[in-house]
């Protein structure tokens, strides 16, 4: 999901897991495109995919996930919505957009 709302709002972003399923969930589509987020590419990818120099900024969404070759800038503490219903997923959702809605503002107030 925070691919595809960084992407929504004009930023780069790669999305990855440390242990990626067959799909994308069919929650986390459903709540991408209630608020209008595009689902189009969205596949599950693995973190082993990651190289550090290609992004300004990693962060972690949580889940306990230790990447000891990423360096990672912040880690959210957010809990995986995976096998979860759909208000978890929207909850999820909406928290990952405040946090890029309030970085993109802390980076734009530090330039």
């Amino acid at each position: 999901m925070a691919e595809s709302i960084a992407r929504y709002h004009g930023h780069e972003a790669y999305s990855g897991g440390t242990e990626p399923g067959n799909s994308v969930s069919e929650n986390a589509i459903e709540a991408l495109v209630e608020r209008g987020y595009s689902t189009e590419g969205l596949i599950p990818k693995s973190i082993d995919l990651v190289y550090p120099g290609d992004y300004d900024m990693i962060i972690s969404m949580g889940c306990g996930v230790s990447c000891p070759n990423i360096p990672i800038n912040e880690d959210w503490e957010l809990e995986d919505p995976v096998g979860r219903d759909l208000e978890v997923f929207r909850s999820t959702r909406d928290e990952i957009f405040l946090r890029i809605s309030k970085m993109a503002k802390d980076l734009s107030t530090d330039a």
